[in-house]
């Protein structure tokens, strides 16, 4: 694939060079050695004529509405920033709704070309925002979206600090009244998530709102924040069917999302333990990766010592687990988490704790 064919007038070679970027050159958010020049080239095409042009997808999984070759390349751009910017932060990585404890091992073992890749990726990323920060401004919602998904994970970079208040200010004009759910939502949670203040959007009128404005690392008023958190979780079924289509930067259940920032959110698992633990006996509306096995792991934050007795949080999460074993596989199906907080793997064994 030629990158010059991004720009063909021919919408079918368009969508064809589209896809070989996301199978070519980024697959399943691999970056490869020829990720970084690819990418120095999108950006430097984005304000290209050929732009506005409108495109199908091309993979059959493709079917949502067409949308600007602009808005296609900007969400390409997010993409790529988001896998620079994973493994910088560990801390910030946790709160992936994806994220398992195993996977900061693999993150360590790479290859000579990963790191390369990887390095040469973080180091474009002023020249990426240069070129998405323009758009931020766009008459089109749909491309202002797709630059706001790209700008987040670039505006984390360690140097990139001193352009978020400007970002942030951009972001903040689109937070009028005539803006609908969706964009006021996904500008709280960049702020949110560039750690700007967010505790104005906390008591916005539209809870949708009010959680994204909450997910972010660092509040001025936590417990607030984490009130917000926990109340979108007592309701999951509502949280989910605020973003039929996620948010840029969020694949999965929005639910997920909220409870990884809740449980990071929480100075103990106490604070979270009344809607964590119904959550687990949920049944088999619980789910292993996303739902159980971190509430398990906050539960346990170091690992279980058994020098030190069970708390009554800790007790009445094992209870729940052991409660819901058959109908969930609650011991077995989690048994990665269990054996990452240090506990037994098998339903005798934490019925023995108890």
């Amino acid at each position: 694939m030629s990158l010059c064919s991004l720009v063909d007038e021919d919408p079918g070679v368009r969508s064809v060079a589209l896809a070989a970027l996301d199978m070519g050159v980024l697959h399943q958010g691999s970056l490869y050695t020829v990720t970084a020049p690819a990418a120095l080239f999108v950006a430097a095409i984005l304000d290209h004529p050929m732009g506005l042009a409108e495109h199908e997808g091309h993979f059959p999984w493709d079917d949502g509405p067409p949308r600007s070759l602009r808005a296609a390349l900007l969400v390409w751009l997010g993409q790529v920033a988001e896998s620079a910017a994973y493994g910088e932060d560990l801390v910030r990585d946790r709160t992936d709704w994806q994220w398992a404890p195993w996977h900061d091992g693999i993150r360590r073992e790479r290859d000579p070309d990963e790191l390369a890749a990887l390095h040469a990726c973080r180091e474009i990323r002023p020249a990426l925002y240069d070129a998405v920060e323009p758009f931020l401004s766009s008459p089109d919602p749909h491309v202002r979206e797709a630059a706001r998904g790209a700008a987040v994970p670039l505006l984390l970079a360690p140097g990139l600090a001193g352009r978020v208040p400007p970002a942030a200010a951009l972001l903040r004009a689109h937070l009028g009244a005539a803006a609908g759910r969706r964009e006021r939502a996904s500008v709280a949670r960049a702020l949110s998530l560039w750690e700007v203040d967010t505790s104005d959007l906390l008591a916005d009128s539209d809870p949708a709102v009010r959680v994204c404005a909450a997910l972010g690392p660092v509040h001025v008023d936590r417990a607030r924040a984490l009130a917000v958190l926990l109340d979108a979780l007592r309701d999951p079924r509502t949280t989910d069917g605020w973003f039929p289509e996620p948010l840029p930067g969020l694949d999965g259940w929005f639910r997920f999302t909220v409870l990884r920032s809740a449980l990071a959110l929480a100075a103990s698992f106490e604070e979270v333990a009344p809607v964590a633990i119904g959550i687990v006996a949920a049944c088999g509306t619980s789910v292993v990766d996303f739902e159980r096995g971190p509430i398990l792991l906050r539960a346990f934050a170091g690992g279980y010592d058994p020098a030190h007795p069970l708390t009554f949080a800790q007790r009445a999460l094992l209870r729940a687990f052991v409660d819901t074993d058959e109908a969930t596989g609650g011991i077995g199906g989690n048994m990665l988490w269990f054996r990452a907080a240090g506990l037994p793997e098998n339903r005798e064994g934490i019925a023995a704790l108890l």
